[in-house]
């Protein structure tokens, strides 16, 4: 579900220069991990990126997916798993105008965010770009990447964070799979994005390609 977006004051690449040495810590990963497991979120936490690979390879075989969205980004590259898909005769679509063209037809979308937040158990994106966006919100399925080590504790850090990173730009919010409840309080999974939202946290981002 997205808990909210915010158009803020210029996208800042070095997130972890404004992250106070006290506030963010691989500490708070297991409190982090069982509040986004208690609202969905599915989590797989791995030590290097080449350890995705297969974790990917099960989930586009799990779902039968046939066309995968993914908003490139070197921490996602260096995994291996654009060659992986195209490989196993998926389309893979990582280009802007690809996403764009292909938005109401990829069974799976794939992205970064930032960093995770322990007090409600969901993650921080710079959604800027807008294949970020497309990726997150239109695919039933969303797989996010983040590293294990980048933790808040809350929404006051969060807000300080982003304070002091942007000038402009576009922020999601992004906490378990879509839901509402809005028609006769019956609650409903899927309507406003992704019925799955799956988070792959990384230990060490390098060696996807060993």
């Amino acid at each position: 579900m997205k808990v909210g977006y915010m158009i803020m004051k210029g996208s800042c690449e070095n997130w972890t220069e404004y992250f106070p040495a006290d506030k963010f810590s691989e500490s708070l990963y297991e409190e982090f991990e069982s509040r986004a497991k208690n609202v969905s979120t599915e989590v797989y936490r791995i030590q290097s990126l080449g350890d995705a690979k297969k974790i990917v390879a099960d989930i586009i075989s799990d779902v039968d997916a046939r066309k995968v969205s993914i908003a490139a980004d070197p921490m996602i590259e260096e995994s291996g798993i654009i060659d992986a898909i195209k490989a196993a005769g998926i389309s893979c679509y990582t280009t802007k105008e690809d996403i764009a063209a292909n938005r109401h037809d990829a069974d799976i979308g794939i992205s970064r965010v930032e960093f995770g937040v322990a007090e409600f158990g969901g993650v921080c994106q710079n959604a800027t770009a807008i294949e970020d966006r497309l990726v997150s919100t239109l695919p039933p399925l969303h797989i996010a990447f983040m590293k294990s080590k980048y933790i808040v504790p809350g929404v006051e850090d969060v807000l300080d964070i982003i304070s002091r990173t942007f000038d402009s730009g576009y922020i999601s919010w992004i906490t378990g799979p879509s839901r509402t409840a809005d028609i006769e309080r019956v609650l409903t999974i899927g309507v406003h994005g992704p019925s799955r939202l799956i988070l792959i946290a990384v230990d060490d981002e390098t060696g996807g390609n060993a």
